[in-house]
Order: C-alpha cells, then structure tokens, then sequence
C-alpha cells in the first residue's frame, strides 16, 4: 500500500502508518506486548516496552518460528512476534465498531502477514476497525511445560485484546464496541476466551467460524510435550528448552507431526486427528471444553455467531489425497475413534445406509472435529441465556472442478475478499472470482459486519427446536438446521478433550 503518512498516539509510543487517497489508514507491527524471548520465553506476556519518538508502522511483525511445510525451513527475522496491525476507515472518526481477527493454523502455524488476511476491503467496504494479530502457536505457544503457564497463546491473545480495549479509540474504533472473528484455531481460540475469566470485558461480540474439537487433557498435552522435547535432547521444562532455539524446536514439531500415525496407539485421537498442539483444560484459564464451560452463563452477555461449513472435512481429504482412496478398514476405525458413544459406527452405518467408506470417513471427521463442536457451541450458549446465531456456509469452491464442495477455510476469502492472495487461489482457482462468488462474498460480508455494529446479521437468533441456520452462498437462505442426521447421532453425548489412551484400551 502506498500513502501519506499518518500519526496516532498508543499507551506505549507513537506509531505512523500509511493513508491512502480514500482515507483507509493501515498500521502494521504495533507491539501488543514485550518480545516473549529471552527470560520471557514461555512466560506469560508482559506490556510492551515503551518507545520515544514515531515507531514506523509501516511493516508486519515477524511471526513466531513455524515448522513450515518441511523442516529446516528459513526461520522469520526478528524476535518481537507479538503485534498488531491496524486497519481504520477513518482514524478521525468516534465510536466505529472494531472487528478483531484471530487467524487459525491448527493451533500450529499461522500469520497475520498471510495476504489472505488483509483487511483493508473488509475494513473498506464494511466499515469497521479491523485489527489482525500474531500469537504464539506450536511448542511456544501451546506445549505444555512443567514450569510454564498452559495456553500461552491464548494468554497472547487476550492481552492484544487489552490493547485494544487501551488504544482503538485513537484509530477510531469503539472500545465498547468490539468483535472477536476467527476462524479454525481462530475459532477454538474465541470459544475457549468466552469462558476464560482474564478475558471477561474485552469484547462484546464474537463469531466463530467452524470451532474445532481439539482440546487436550493435561495428562496428554505433558506427553506430547515430552516427546518433543525429548527430540531435541531437552526435557519439557522452561531452564531445558529456552536452550534450544526457537526454529530447532519448530523443526522437530514439524517432524513429529509428519510421523503421529506412529503414536495412535499412544496419543489416540489426537494422533488420528493430526493434532500436536491445542489448548489444554488447565483448571483456570480453560476450565473445561467451551460447550460446558459456557453453560453457567458466564459469557450470556456475548452476542455469539456459530458459522460451520457444509463439508468440513473435504479439504484435507483433498490435501491427503484420501478423496476417493478410503477403504472399509480405514473407514471403520475413523468410526470407531471419532463417533460418539459405544454403538457411534452403527449409528453412522444406519443413518447414512448408501454412503461409501470414504463418505463415512469424512463425514465422522467433520461432525467430530468441526461441525458437532460449533453447533454444541451454540447450543450451550443459548441455553445459559445468550443470544446466538448459527450459520453453514453451503456455496461451493470452483477450484480443481468442484471437488472442494463448501470445504474448511472458504467462508475466509469470501469475508476478507482476497482472491488473489495464495490461499485465495488454492480454494477459489487461478483468475478473478465470478459473478456468483461475489454476491456470495458481499452477503457473507455484510451479515459478519451488521453483527457487528448491532448484534443482527439478518436472520432469527437460534432457539431449541427450530434451530434456524442461515444457509450462506450465492443465493442465501434461512432453513432449520441441515445437518439433523448428524445432530441426533451425536444428541445425549459428550463432546470430551481429547486424552491419552489408557492402557486396557
């Protein structure tokens, strides 16, 4: 982006972003807190350290070291992970509603760098204050130490939130009037914040899109936890691994996560799941999965939007090359690990009599990790009083002939708008988007954003019974909820963290 420069002062130091010709300003690596390194590695995060003059705000942050797609990756340059970016409409205004994205990547990776999170059309177009952020993922955000806080990630995200609560209003935005949006482990992380004491007060508004079932007992986050710092020749403790570089130890996640098909008989469900990191129920942060711990009415007063996809599961079909390849052997155990209760395999085999071993593997997948989760979400919400939308983004992917269906990750182009980013063209094709996909883009745009600024995204709050879901795509609609099949298989059961396998299992 090119501009003028523009100046707003912070609680920690002055920043200068870029303003365009129509007004948009962006501000980019805004520290939220100090550099969680050195002594502050694996600790909580602290405040940002202060600074004299005019910060330039002009670049991204580095991200935290990820594993990247094969180890040995470049590491990021810089040290300073935590930090904001900034998109405002109008920094001279008073009182826009703010919009705050928490970016998914299993827990594991993720940047808000990545083109395909840039604001400035939803910022544009809707009006809003958006802020994107980085937070700890993988070991250091996630492994469970023996002498570190659990969750540290989420503990980085609440603290971006403080900073916004501190500073918005200086780049126009409301700090009473602020929307946490995230999506995958953006979503998971948002669910878990709803229960989460520390975060109680700093937003107003929430939208979840496809809440993943992965939490992890604290029996099963210190093994995995030793396991990998058992690769690094470190123990899993803070004095062990603040020894071992940031990138060595995200190069050994990386390498272990290629080879958890190994470790089912150990780690069960997270291992089938190809889950190395996830927040852990703690006892205080996380005091127990979201669709319980939200029950008491802790979060009624968050306006809540639960969004899942139609076909949760087809993309990492795709992406495993399983589309079409599943046999009955590999079908039957995804059943017997992810469906709910002892008779879980016959009570898909009966309810879905026609579908295929691959169907049948995709379809447990989905429920169990993505689309049962959101809906319990939505469920325990309500029932402790909160007002709560639901949605299922049904329109299809264009890409690799269709065979994408209303997959994991689409309804995120369609909020932002960025086609043209590289994860836009991996689920929307090469070229630019149809007529169709921006109608469908602009309506999903304008729901997300009407929540936003009054808590109405255009359809009936759900209620037990009728439970209507707004079916998105290019030709929107309300219907009772789609995936009733699915709902009364999973109805009277436990959605439970996932844990170790015990012995006489």
């Amino acid at each position: 982006m090119t501009g003028t420069g523009v100046q707003v002062p912070t609680t920690a130091g002055t920043v200068a972003g870029l303003q365009d010709g129509e007004g948009l300003a962006v501000f980019r690596g805004v520290p939220f807190a100090r550099p969680p390194v050195g002594t502050l590695r694996f600790a909580a995060p602290g405040p940002p350290l202060p600074w004299a003059g005019v910060r330039d705000a002009t670049a991204f942050g580095p991200s935290v070291p990820q594993s990247g797609p094969a180890p040995g990756a470049s590491p990021p340059v810089g040290e300073n992970w935590l930090t904001v970016n900034v998109w405002s409409p109008d920094v001279g205004a008073t009182g826009l509603p703010v919009l705050v994205w928490v970016h998914g990547g299993a827990y594991a990776a993720g940047s808000a760098a990545d083109p395909l999170y840039d604001a400035a059309l939803l910022a544009r177009r809707a009006g809003l204050v958006v802020v994107t952020l980085n937070y700890r993922v993988g070991a250091e955000g996630f492994a469970a130490l023996e002498d570190a806080p659990a969750n540290r990630g989420l503990l980085d995200q609440i603290a971006a939130l403080r900073w916004v609560r501190e500073n918005i209003a200086g780049f126009g935005g409301d700090p009473d009037r602020v929307t946490v949006c995230g999506q995958s482990a953006g979503a998971g992380s948002i669910a878990s914040l709803l229960a989460a004491p520390p975060a109680r007060g700093l937003f107003h508004r929430a939208i979840a899109q496809s809440v993943p079932g992965l939490y992890f007992t604290s029996a099963l986050a210190a093994d995995i936890a030793a396991a990998l710092a058992g690769r690094v020749d470190a123990k899993p403790t803070v004095e062990s691994l603040s020894a071992v570089a940031p990138q060595r130890l995200a190069d050994a996640a990386g390498t272990l996560t290629m080879e958890l098909t190994e470790h089912v008989g150990r780690w069960g469900r997270a291992a089938r799941a190809a889950a190395l990191f996830a927040p852990v129920i703690d006892d205080d942060l996380v005091p127990d999965v979201p669709w319980r711990a939200v029950r008491d009415g802790r979060a009624a007063d968050v306006e809540l939007l639960v969004c899942h996809t139609r076909d949760e599961f087809r993309l990492f079909m795709v992406m495993t090359g399983r589309l079409g390849a599943v046999t009955e052997e590999q079908a039957t155990a995804a059943l017997r690990a992810f469906a709910p209760g002892p008779g879980g395999e016959r009570a898909y085999r009966e309810s879905f009599p026609d579908a295929s071993a691959g169907a049948l593997f995709e379809a447990v997948h989905a429920d169990a990790l993505f689309r049962m989760p959101s809906l319990r979400l939505a469920e325990a919400h309500s029932a402790a009083g909160g007002t709560v939308h639901l949605a299922e983004l049904c329109g299809r992917s264009p890409a690799l002939g269709g065979a994408l269906g209303a997959c994991h990750s689409l309804d995120v182009p369609l909020l932002f708008g960025t086609f043209d980013s590289p994860g836009g063209r991996g689920l929307f094709g090469e070229g630019a988007p149809s007529g169709g996909t921006v109608a469908f883009a602009d309506g999903l745009r304008r729901a997300w954003a009407a929540f936003a600024y009054d808590g109405d995204p255009g359809w009936p709050a759900y209620e037990p019974g009728r439970r209507p879901t707004r079916l998105l795509g290019p030709a929107a609609s309300t219907a009772p909820y789609p995936e009733e099949t699915s709902r009364r298989i999973w109805d009277g059961h436990g959605i439970e963290p996932f844990d170790l396998v015990r012995p006489h299992q």
